[in-house]
């Protein structure tokens, strides 16, 4: 037995003393060979500083050996000194058989930096020197998936599954396509893909995709196994719950909807969104007092979330609680970018508070975005009658008339004030 050997045999039964006399031994005695192999499987071990020492050693016998400033680099990259990899990488010029390597591993310190660009060119670099090479293809398909250009990834991933290969370095290549494809918005194609995946490879992130997948596809009961799925195998799994909710609500199951997003509540108890989607489910279930309590929540955790606060005034709106509704919305007019939505609220609460200056104000400025909105030229003609405003009452009238024309209540209206 090599020192080689036993020292890695100390290793696995704990002996960390004994194995590093055995790692002082195997540095003097071992041959070149079993060193080599030595540093590979101490990297592999996790015993960085003892693998870079094996290369040092061997570097100092063969300054040429360009595999071993790669080793060292990749070392250095995990040790978080990138500087000192760079210097190992420098030094492996083109015309060396380690170039290919020196790539990689160049593109992966990049990757860490976020220097994506630079990452994309040494990886371009590496496939032009050996595109027949998977490990590179695989490089560029993780890299597009890392960076969100699942396209791009897709045509990678897809070379690898027509030359054979349905997993590389552990990963389920059917697996990526199909998040490719989900993310991509191309559900159908994702859903095939995603199917595929070998069982000892599915994991939660899978399951969350398929059933996001199946919900897209209006596959609401398959959406609903498998969304499940992934609550019984991991319940602080949080993102499943509002998904499971949406699932159950679409099908009008809203007590089951309701219960799928409290329990969501308890993993994830911070989320204003998934206080908004409750508000949402029990404004079905006809519990204005519980849809006020998660609305405040949902407002409290995001007062900035102009979503929300629309939800909470349209909620205001229903309840005639007017003054709460123009005290929640008049600070928002103040801002530059104004979502109309908020002048039209605001006409709203202002016309029933009799402040008919202020509607008239607000209708105004929404009639901007909303000229051509059915619903609000039909409140603002009740504004108009209300306020006596003749001119205006008869061309909105007219308007919403050329959108509505089957409105006979509308039309009588027009009929009316026209004859008069």
């Amino acid at each position: 037995m090599t020192y080689s050997e036993k020292m890695l045999e100390e290793i696995q039964a704990g002996q960390l003393t004994a194995a590093k006399a055995s790692f002082r031994q195997a540095l003097a005695n071992d041959d070149d060979d079993m060193l080599f192999s030595l540093g590979e499987e101490l990297y592999g071990l996790g015993f960085l500083r003892q693998a870079r020492r094996v290369y040092l050693t061997l570097l100092q016998r063969y300054p040429d050996e360009d595999q071993l400033r790669t080793n060292l680099a990749t070392i250095a990259i995990d040790e978080g000194h990138n500087d000192e990899a760079l210097s190992y990488l420098a030094q492996v010029k083109p015309d060396s058989p380690a170039y290919l390597e020196s790539l990689l591993v160049a593109a992966d310190l990049y990757q860490t930096e976020e220097e994506f660009e630079v990452t994309e060119q040494k990886l371009k670099e590496a496939y032009s020197i050996a595109p027949d090479e998977p490990a590179v293809g695989f490089a560029l398909a993780e890299f597009y998936f890392l960076v969100r250009r699942f396209d791009e990834a897709i045509a990678y991933y897809f070379d690898l599954i027509k030359h054979g290969y349905t997993e590389f370095a552990k990963v389920d290549i059917a697996g990526r396509l199909g998040m490719c494809y989900a993310q991509s918005g191309q559900f159908k194609q994702a859903l095939g893909y995603l199917k595929q995946v070998k069982p000892e490879y599915q994991t939660n992130d899978l399951r969350f995709q398929t059933g996001l997948t199946q919900l897209h596809l209006k596959q609401y009961d398959d959406a609903i196994k498998s969304l499940e799925a992934v609550i019984k195998e991991d319940n602080q799994y949080a993102s499943a719950y509002p998904a499971l909710a949406q699932a159950f609500a679409v099908q009008n199951k809203y007590s089951q909807a309701l219960k799928a997003v409290q329990e969501g509540l308890s993993v994830d108890q911070y989320n204003e969104r998934l206080f908004a989607q409750a508000a949402e489910i029990v404004s079905h279930l006809g519990n204005n007092k519980l849809m006020r309590k998660y609305l405040d929540k949902a407002h409290a955790l995001a007062p900035d979330n102009l979503t929300i606060t629309l939800q909470l005034s349209n909620f205001l709106l229903h309840q005639h609680d007017d003054q709460e509704n123009v005290d929640l919305l008049l600070p928002l007019v103040k801002e530059d970018e104004v979502d109309p939505q908020i002048y039209w609220n605001l006409s709203r609460s202002y016309q029933r508070l009799e402040n008919f200056d202020l509607a008239g104000k607000y209708y105004q400025a929404a009639s901007e975005t909303y000229s051509d909105n059915s619903a609000f030229l039909r409140e603002s003609i009740d504004f108009y009658r209300e306020t006596g405003q003749q001119d205006k009452l008869l061309a909105a009238l007219h308007h919403y008339l050329e959108l509505e024309p089957t409105d006979t209540e509308m039309q009588d209206l027009l009929d009316e004030y026209e004859e008069f």
